[in-house]
């Protein structure tokens, strides 16, 4: 497996390919790649997601990926480290934290990106401002990169925060943050998920953990872990091969019944009804 790094805290790449290095790769830096026109399947980690124009993939730092080019691909790619979204947050501790948790937090879901309508327009308009300022490279072309490319970065964390806890916001302790970093970690150890363990592990008294867990994001400790387990459940239904038997040793339950029952208390539909409807 090829291992790239990054050497500046960010830097932009256009390239139009009908083929892609058959190399898989894997990154210590943070990887968007937006797709300005083509079409093909993009493989991430043990997931596949068919690609097509206006798709904006984050690859975290060691996933592996590689794409497969069905039509001739134009790729626009920008790749970002910690050390620029640190700078990026003009020294705001808070805002650091937050932004590196979203971002760390696209692991587990492949797939576009962008799950705010709003934003696919906008960001397809800011790709090509980067690329006219690459070409032109008039006056000042740097730092209009640089304003656009934070810009970008920020659309793509609003858009992974769409898909943490409801009552997440800019002012959430830094504690529940933590606890929600600690759980997808460890979500296929149970051991470590239970609520005495993670008491212990954050200095929260067993009593108290429940309560301001439940008050920080607006859901119980076990409804959390519960539809977390079921966006991963739904990512390996759409985008792997894996079989439930696979899935329910992967994710610890007792056995398949008990993944059925789970997953259509929350989706309404057997797994196997979902993937027949939504595949």
């Amino acid at each position: 497996m090829k291992k790239e790094n990054l050497y500046r805290p960010f830097e932009v790449d256009f390239k139009v390919l009908e083929h892609f290095p058959k190399v898989t790769r894997s990154n210590n830096f943070f990887e968007l790649i937006y797709i300005v026109d083509g079409t093909g399947v993009q493989f991430i980690n043990k997931n596949k997601f068919n690609y097509r124009k206006g798709n904006l993939f984050l690859l975290t730092p060691q996933d592996t990926h590689s794409f497969e080019i069905n039509t001739v691909t134009k790729f626009f790619f920008l790749r970002f480290n910690e050390y620029y979204v640190q700078g990026s947050a003009s020294k705001d501790k808070a805002m650091i934290q937050r932004m590196e948790y979203i971002l760390q937090n696209a692991s587990h879901r492949p797939g576009c990106i962008l799950k705010n309508k709003v934003d696919k327009p906008l960001i397809a308009n800011l790709v090509e401002s980067i690329i006219q300022e690459q070409t032109n490279q008039q006056i000042y072309c740097d730092t209009i990169i640089t304003q656009i490319v934070n810009t970008i970065i920020t659309i793509v964390a609003r858009n992974i925060a769409l898909k943490l806890p409801k009552n997440i916001k800019e002012n959430t302790g830094e504690t529940v943050l933590e606890i929600l970093h600690y759980i997808q970690e460890n979500i296929f150890d149970p051991k470590k998920l239970r609520a005495e363990n993670l008491g212990r592990h954050f200095g929260i008294s067993l009593s108290y953990l429940g309560r301001y867990f439940k008050k920080q994001t607006g859901d119980t400790l076990q409804q959390y872990i519960s539809m977390y387990k079921i966006r991963l459940i739904e990512m390996r239904l759409l985008h792997s091969d894996m079989r439930i038997n696979e899935i329910v040793n992967e994710l610890n339950f007792a056995d398949e019944s008990h993944l059925n029952k789970i997953f259509k208390k929350y989706k309404g539909l057997s797994p196997t009804e979902y993937k027949k409807q939504f595949c």
